[in-house]
């Protein structure tokens, strides 16, 4: 589940949702509003609700309410690549402040160790050197998509987590403390390693539709559209 802004430069979202294992647009809602989420999604038969297990979603504050009252067994998964991007936000923030503005550097800072080359570690080091405080928020970066990857259970994924955070609150501040308080949902990753990959693909489907249609002034117009861009 996630949502879109249905113009660009306007405030008006519109939320969709989708079946992450088989990619199929379910829903296209003309709100982000709790409550009118939560009507158009009751439109579905209760015994289908009912089955739903888990559903991956951003950390707005406005969806575990929806979730609780329209899927009644499913637990909130917060997607581990919006948890990442907002590390991410902070660790280019955080290279700014130190004053690095090289060429390709906060490329480097923000791209996964493991898939640098031999030259971009090199430069990446180099990059580390000119200052201790970005190096250890990168290694902190760099611990976060570990714990990500390694865990195995809810559990471990917890105490892990509440150990990265007794020390990210230093360097991350108003990012950790947002993830403190998302941590139950973000947790339930290691449930079955959820995440809103899916979504993020019919997002950016959805926002070349809205382009070759011109923002689509008729709500229905580009809701049957969508959905029959995303159907079996």
């Amino acid at each position: 589940m996630d949502e879109i802004s249905q113009r660009k430069g306007y405030r008006h979202f519109i939320t969709m949702v989708a079946n992450a294992e088989t990619g199929n647009l379910l829903e296209v809602i003309d709100s982000h509003q709790q409550e009118e989420i939560i009507e158009a999604l009751k439109q579905q038969p209760l015994e289908v609700r009912e089955k739903v297990e888990e559903v991956s979603v951003d950390m707005w504050a406005g969806f575990p309410k929806v979730i609780a009252e329209v899927f009644p067994n499913a637990v909130v998964v917060i997607d581990r690549f919006h948890v990442m991007k907002l590390v991410n936000q902070r660790l280019n923030k955080l290279r700014q402040i130190v004053g690095i503005k090289a060429q390709g550097s906060r490329f480097l800072l923000l791209k996964n160790s493991s898939d640098l080359t031999e030259l971009e570690t090199q430069k990446l080091e180099q990059i580390l050197a000119q200052s201790p405080c970005l190096r250890i928020a990168y290694e902190m970066k760099e611990e976060l998509r570990e714990i990500y990857q390694t865990s195995q259970t809810v559990k471990t994924g917890l105490i892990r987590m509440k150990k990265w955070l007794a020390t990210a609150i230093v360097l991350y501040g108003k990012v950790a403390r947002t993830i403190r308080s998302h941590l139950e949902g973000i947790c339930n990753y290691f449930i079955s390693r959820t995440t809103s990959g899916v979504m993020e693909g019919i997002n950016n489907k959805a926002k070349l539709i809205m382009r070759q249609g011109y923002g689509f002034t008729n709500f229905e117009s580009f809701r049957a559209r969508l959905l029959c861009s995303f159907s079996d």
